[in-house]
Order: structure tokens, then C-alpha cells, then sequence
């Protein structure tokens, strides 16, 4: 299959039939798995460091690192899962460097309230939503990790243990863990 012809149909292509290509010499078929997946990174690293500059750059080297070890990889772990995983381990080693961990809000100008909502429940709700982001803040980073890949990334337990290296039962015990303790944090305030 030429370039001109993969470029249109990578897209209908899994992503282990991707790197399948790649691995026998389409270049660009790793260019469709950047496109694909570039973005989730990119934003489960900025929730993780709180420096878009960091998160662009972890997001980087994490793409960089799965292209040279791309050969590596086995089809038993999504290539997903695997990217996360690279991820995940790069933003670990900078906070662990750094001593230093912070939240970033999901979205910073993201409103939640209700569309027919009165201005007394639209001030509630952002009060809660405040709160919240206060409470993710102070979660240890290994319960922030956690709860980002399963109630954001939509990760399962078994998805969430592969990208760790946990057992699927240390996660579930993790997540709910995390869980208790943001709610902890918020209680009294919401």
C-alpha cells in the first residue's frame, strides 16, 4: 500500500494494524497513531503537571519514546494502554524530580450549571465546582492519577492496571480510596 494510498485509509484501521504497518516500513502509519491519541495525552499530562508548556513537552517525548520503542511493543496491552503507560511514567518521573505536585482544572473556563438554572443556582454550582478543583488540588498524585484515567479518560479497572503496572483489585482499591478522600475534603463545603 503507497502513502498516498494508506493516508485515506489508516483511518478505517485499528490501531495494531497501524503499528503493523509501521513496523513493515510505513513511516507515516505512525503519524495516524499520533493523530489519534496525541490529544488524550496531552490532556491527562496537563491535568497531571499544571504547566501546559510540561504537558506539550512530556506529550512530546512520550509520542518520541513510543516511536523508538514501537518495535518493542506486544499486542497482548492496547497501544493505548501502552501509551498511557509511557505517559503516565514520564509525568511520575518529572513530579518525583520535582517534589512538587498540583492540579490543573479540567477546564478552566468550563461552566457546569444547569442551561435554566437562575443566577442563585448558577452561583451555587460554580461555588461547588470551585470546591471541588480545591479538593482534587490536595489528593495525593497517585489518587488524582487514578480517578483522571477512570472518571475522565474512561478507563477500565484492567486499562487503568496495565498503564500502572497495579493489579486490577490495587486499582479498584486506589479509586476508591481517592474517591473517600475527595470526598473528605469536600465535606462540609458542598
Amino acid at each position: 500500500m503507497g502513502n498516498s494510498e494508506a493516508c485515506g485509509s489508516w483511518r478505517q484501521l485499528q490501531d495494531h494494524e497501524c503499528v503493523a504497518l509501521f513496523l513493515s516500513g510505513e513511516q507515516a502509519a505512525f503519524a495516524e497513531l499520533v493523530r489519534r491519541h496525541q490529544n488524550r495525552v496531552f490532556r491527562f499530562l496537563l491535568r497531571m503537571m499544571g504547566c501546559r508548556e510540561e504537558a506539550l513537552e512530556l506529550t512530546q517525548d512520550t509520542m518520541l519514546k513510543a516511536f523508538r520503542s514501537l518495535p518493542g511493543w506486544r499486542p497482548d496491552a492496547t497501544f493505548s494502554t501502552w501509551l498511557f503507560r509511557i505517559a503516565s511514567n514520564a509525568a511520575t518521573d518529572r513530579l518525583r524530580r520535582k517534589k512538587v505536585v498540583k492540579y490543573v482544572p479540567i477546564e478552566e473556563h468550563m461552566d457546569f450549571p444547569d442551561p435554566a438554572a437562575g443566577p442563585e443556582e448558577e452561583l451555587q454550582s460554580a461555588q461547588r465546582y470551585r470546591i471541588l478543583e480545591a479538593a482534587l488540588q490536595r489528593l495525593q498524585a497517585d489518587y488524582r492519577q487514578v480517578l483522571l484515567l477512570r472518571e475522565l479518560e474512561g478507563m477500565s479497572y484492567a486499562e487503568i492496571g496495565d498503564v500502572l503496572g497495579l493489579r486490577e483489585g490495587t486499582v479498584k482499591s486506589r479509586i476508591a480510596r481517592a474517591r473517600q478522600a475527595l470526598l473528605e475534603a469536600c465535606k462540609g463545603k458542598i
